[in-house]
């Protein structure tokens, strides 16, 4: 059975080989390294979208390291590297499902267009129907041009079946009957696709606020998660799309998808960095089975493989 590492390993290929190259050719022929190498080492990393922070911060560390005599070469600066990133997302980044002790676990997927949360919502359903869980999806993308198809495909290919209304609905009227429906049904989770909306677009965002209030007044404590939906693949952006969702949507997670094929993998320590969230899942294919749960030991050390 592939192993979590290897899944990442392959993912992260494309970002692993910008990064690694990277260092090795600033640091491989150099005998002693002064400001133009450090200032090449952090062009190289902020390239890999690893923020402006986080990149700061690595290239301090391995200038005092190298001033101390600790590391030689640019295999040392790799292990540094990886061993800082490992700290830095060692601060409550992976954090499990918790599921409601009774009645469904309503978990609300939010995101600007194209993000990939109906491709997430079913890829989630697929997983945890594996896992002997009812799951019920509810299609609150009624805006977009075959996205209530799309769900419903979704929810014919993982067994699992989909609340939905008529193109223009009320977002918030679906996602009320959607939690009844899950009620009666004793499904044990309702994921809640939401249509993309741009951040800075404050009629959207307030229409998240009012699929909350609709929710909590069939399951007081619902939705028990709101996980914002960032395609890794458009590196800052992405970080400030999450800045803004979390200051208005009240997120408390993360899914990252479309990893697999970017150079831009350090988003994902970027983000978690600027906003302490965890990260629920990453998407690292197409595939149906191609999202898991994020590890952050199995990242690192993908992103700096041989």
């Amino acid at each position: 059975m592939e192993t979590i590492y290897s899944k990442f390993k392959s993912g992260l290929q494309r970002s692993k080989t910008l990064l690694v190259r990277n260092i090795q050719s600033i640091f491989g022929d150099v005998e002693s390294w002064d400001k133009i190498d450090y200032e090449q080492l952090e062009e190289a990393l902020i390239r890999t979208d690893l923020g402006i922070h986080v990149t700061e911060r690595i290239v301090t560390y391995i200038k005092e390291q190298y001033d101390r005599g600790v590391i030689h070469s640019s295999s040392d600066i790799i292990e540094c590297t990886k061993q800082l990133l490992n700290v830095f997302l060692s601060n409550d980044c992976e954090k499990p499902v918790i599921f409601a002790d009774s009645g469904p676990t309503v978990i609300l997927l939010v995101g600007v267009n194209g993000s990939g949360k109906t491709t997430t919502t079913g890829k989630l359903a697929s997983m945890w129907r594996k896992e002997g869980k009812s799951v019920l999806l509810a299609a609150c993308d009624t805006f977009r041009a075959a996205a209530i198809e799309q769900l419903i495909i979704w929810g014919e290919r993982t067994d699992c079946q989909v609340i939905f209304g008529k193109y223009g609905a009320d977002p918030a009227s679906i996602a009320f009957d959607a939690v009844h429906a899950a009620i009666a049904r004793k499904s044990d989770i309702l994921i809640i696709d939401t249509a993309g909306r741009q951040h800075t677009k404050k009629g959207l965002m307030d229409e998240l606020a009012k699929i909350k209030r609709i929710i909590r007044k069939a399951i007081s404590d619902a939705p028990h998660e709101t996980w914002l939906v960032v395609d890794g693949s458009t590196g800052t952006n992405a970080l400030q799309q999450a800045i803004v969702f979390q200051n208005s949507a009240e997120i408390n997670g993360l899914c990252i998808t479309k990893l697999d094929g970017t150079s831009k993998g350090g988003i994902v320590v970027a983000i978690h960095d600027e906003l302490k969230l965890p990260i629920k899942f990453v998407g690292l294919g197409e595939k149906e089975s191609d999202i898991h749960p994020f590890n952050a030991k199995a990242f690192c050390n993908a992103l700096f493989s041989e």
